[in-house]
Formats: structure tokens, C-alpha cells, sequence
């Protein structure tokens, strides 16, 4: 028994007496509010780009990248900075229960749980609701996350020593080095290289040794009486090398 237009009744549900194949309406039947893919909306998606790929080449030109001297992995005093979207995992790894034997828990458990949390997030509220206020545990929980988030990355900033940042960053004129020479040895075997770093240019916890100016005799009071943040008693070698070390020291000259 069919009862209305196209439709056949079986049992309680409607199907359509006759199948008619899925064909989408031409563009002609909207008109003012639809338009091709090609070549309207990827022309305008094109001239979008464009306008933002020149805007960040302008900015890069008027703003260089900031760019530090290259790595030394001889120089222990080197205060690490991650990119500012992983500044909050940084700074959890500075606390104690996310850090030494339990380096861990912060690196890998926490961020683990977090990731979990968002994975299965569709899966635990399942609730029809929309409104953030109707939906009390999960909006808690995205608020107590952001704020940590938050939380952490401003501390990190705040934290930081960003003067001696600068300053480790800084690109310093480099000479080469010998370091097979006598004067190198000794600079290695009482730890110079390791504030002075592996070519002496210099770090965050000790300045150049390149171009200083001072004649072997002020090395050589500096290296068994110190200065400034560098203690005395360093050096621990004969008087003999710490002449050699002086000589070494005071001949490095910036080309």
C-alpha cells in the first residue's frame, strides 16, 4: 500500500519508492553564493598566500633571525632556552619531582598523561551539551590546564638569566687554534677549556681569551690569583707552565 508521494510503507519506517542517484546540484541553481574550486576559490587561496609569504619576507629582512656562534659541547656553563612552545615542559623539569631520578616523570609521564587525557577527551564526555558551564569537568579541566600552561611558561621567562644569555650567544671573532701546541695542553689539563671554552672564545661563565691585551705576566697573576668570578688556585702546574700557558695566551690575537 503506497501512501504519500514516493513513499512506501514498511513495517514502521519509510524508505523511497524509487532510488534516485546522488548527483549534486549544479552551481548555476546558487546563484551569488557558490563558485568553483578551479579557478576562483584557488585563485583566492593563491593571492592569500602570497600576501603572507611576502609579509614574512619582509620581516625577515627588516628582523634576522638571531642567530648565536656555533655549538660547543666542550662548554658545560651553556644555559639551554627551548622555543617558546615548549617552555613549559622546561620549566617542570627544573623542579625536583620532575627532575634528577625523576627526570622521568616529567618528561615522559606527565606529558604522557596529558596526551592521553586529549586523546581519549572525545571518548570520556560524551554529553550532548555545549555550553561551557554545562559541561563542569571537562571545562575544569581545560582551564586547570591552560593556567599550568601559563603558569610555567611565565616562569620560565621570568627565571631565565637573559644577560647572560646574550652573552654566551654572542658571535665572538674566532683564530685558530693549535691545539697541539704545548700552551693548549696545559689550558686543557687545568680546565680552562671548560669555562673558557674548547677554542678559548669565550662563554656565559667566562669571557674570551682571544685578544685580551694583557701581557703574559697579568695572565699569569690572573691564573693563580683569579678574577672576578674565577677563584684563585685554579692552576695547578709547575711555574714553568704557567709561563708557557701565558705566552700561549697572550699571543692569540684576532685576524
Amino acid at each position: 500500500m503506497h501512501r504519500g508521494k514516493g513513499m512506501k510503507f514498511v513495517g514502521d519506517s519509510r524508505v523511497p519508492a524509487v532510488r534516485k542517484p546522488n548527483i549534486p546540484k549544479d552551481y548555476s541553481e546558487y546563484p551569488g553564493k557558490t563558485e568553483a574550486f578551479w579557478p576562483n576559490f584557488l585563485l583566492k587561496e593563491w593571492m592569500v598566500g602570497s600576501v603572507f609569504l611576502i609579509g614574512f619576507l619582509c620581516l625577515t629582512v627588516a628582523h634576522p633571525s638571531p642567530l648565536e656562534r656555533i655549538a660547543d659541547p666542550t662548554d658545560t656553563a651553556y644555559i639551554p632556552l627551548p622555543d617558546w612552545y615548549f617552555l613549559f615542559l622546561y620549566q617542570l623539569l627544573k623542579y625536583s619531582y620532575a627532575s634528577g631520578p625523576y627526570t622521568v616523570v616529567g618528561a615522559i609521564v606527565i606529558p604522557g598523561l596529558a596526551f592521553g587525557a586529549l586523546l581519549l577527551a572525545p571518548f570520556l564526555d560524551r554529553g550532548p551539551e555545549r555550553r561551557p558551564w554545562k559541561r563542569p569537568v571537562a571545562t575544569g579541566m581545560m582551564l586547570l590546564t591552560l593556567a599550568s600552561m601559563v603558569y610555567l611558561t611565565w616562569e620560565a621567562v621570568v627565571t631565565h638569566d637573559w644577560k647572560k644569555a646574550a652573552e654566551q650567544g654572542k658571535i665572538r671573532a674566532e683564530v685558530e687554534i693549535d691545539k697541539n701546541a704545548e700552551g693548549y695542553k696545559i689550558a686543557q689539563a687545568n680546565t680552562c677549556t671548560s669555562c673558557h671554552g674548547e677554542n678559548l672564545s669565550g662563554g656565559a661563565a667566562a669571557p674570551s681569551l682571544i685578544g685580551t691585551g694583557l701581557k703574559p705576566e697579568e695572565i699569569a697573576k690572573i691564573a693563580k690569583e683569579g678574577k672576578g668570578g674565577m677563584p684563585a688556585g685554579i692552576f695547578k702546574g709547575t711555574d714553568e707552565e704557567l709561563k708557557k700557558l701565558a705566552e700561549f695566551i697572550a699571543g692569540l690575537k684576532e685576524k
